[in-house]
């Protein structure tokens, strides 16, 4: 990609088709409490605010994996909501309701993104929930610009613990390339998800099959941390590596997890997939919401 170029739908006619979907997705989403479109140097970012913040403590923002715009979070909005203040945020570059309007050039500007985001939003410190690209975007955030984290949650991050596979990359070159990618676009994205379904099964599969489509994505390939990054991470992370993975090796993943990262929660759910917030949506939700109650309570006054 163009360090120079700009996240965009690619005609006015795929922007429509493409919202259609999106707005399918988001109405089985509970109704959210607000919404903020928080201006950024590199572009307006949607933020979506569900809950009335019910137990206190510092809020739930969730960052989607590639493509899954908020509408991923289906499974997961309304139980964490119930305990904490959630925001679901629209990755600034993909398909979704954020509109880019400057290149995003490295890891740098994707920090510096969200950072303008939480202050945006007057978020002191935010508890970073995120899945794949999300999970990256959240580790990112804690080595690059840490004032407003509370905490971590990386649910199979890509690319970030363990080097992106061999298999992802060479099923991703047909995705991209105009002669193949109608045949190879439900495919790939099966094969990713790892439960047997196609794009068309769920709303989430429709929402990334219709950005693949329809939108020019302009964000940087996630760099890959270094042993020094991940010793620097100084706030409180939990790690959940799924078995059945397609994107990394799990082991090398859990293992980076817990030698470098000093306070660490890292666990290996063997049967789970890269889909992991969805396919386990229930333990999922249980396990952040402990493991942030966990975090909280370490602070004085909480």
């Amino acid at each position: 990609m163009s360090r120079d170029k700009v996240g965009g739908f690619t005609t006015p006619e795929g922007r429509s088709r493409f919202d259609r979907v999106y707005d399918e997705g988001m109405r089985l989403l509970p109704r959210p409490a607000e919404v903020h479109d928080v201006p950024t140097a590199f572009g307006r970012v949607r933020a979506y605010r569900f809950g009335e913040g019910g137990g206190g403590g510092a809020p739930i923002v969730l960052l989607h994996g590639t493509g899954g715009t908020s509408v991923m979070w289906r499974p997961n909005v309304a139980a964490l909501a119930e305990k904490r203040s959630v925001y679901a945020i629209d990755l600034l570059g993909e398909a979704g309701r954020s509109e880019q309007t400057a290149p995003i050039r490295g890891a740098g500007d994707q920090a510096a993104w969200l950072a303008a985001v939480l202050e945006g939003l007057d978020i002191p410190a935010a508890h970073l929930v995120g899945v794949s690209i999300g999970g990256w975007m959240a580790c990112n955030q804690a080595v690059r610009a840490p004032e407003r984290v509370a905490s971590i949650g990386l649910l199979d991050p890509i690319n970030t613990l363990a080097r992106m596979s061999l298999g992802l990359i060479l099923r991703t070159i047909p995705v991209v390339l105009p002669l193949t990618s109608g045949w190879a676009r439900p495919r790939f994205l099966s094969w990713i998800d790892g439960q047997g379904q196609t794009p068309e099964d769920d709303p989430v599969g429709r929402v990334i099959s219709a950005g693949m489509r329809d939108h020019r994505a302009a964000m940087p390939t996630p760099a890959y941390f270094t042993d020094e990054e991940l010793r620097s991470i100084a706030v409180p992370a939990l790690v959940l590596v799924a078995g059945r993975s397609a994107v990394h090796d799990p082991q090398r993943a859990l293992r980076r997890a817990e030698t470098l990262i000093g306070d660490v929660q890292a666990e290996l759910w063997p049967n789970a997939t890269h889909a992991i917030s969805g396919q386990c949506a229930d333990e999922v939700n249980a396990r952040v919401l402990r493991f942030v109650d966990d975090v909280d309570g370490r602070s004085p006054g909480s």
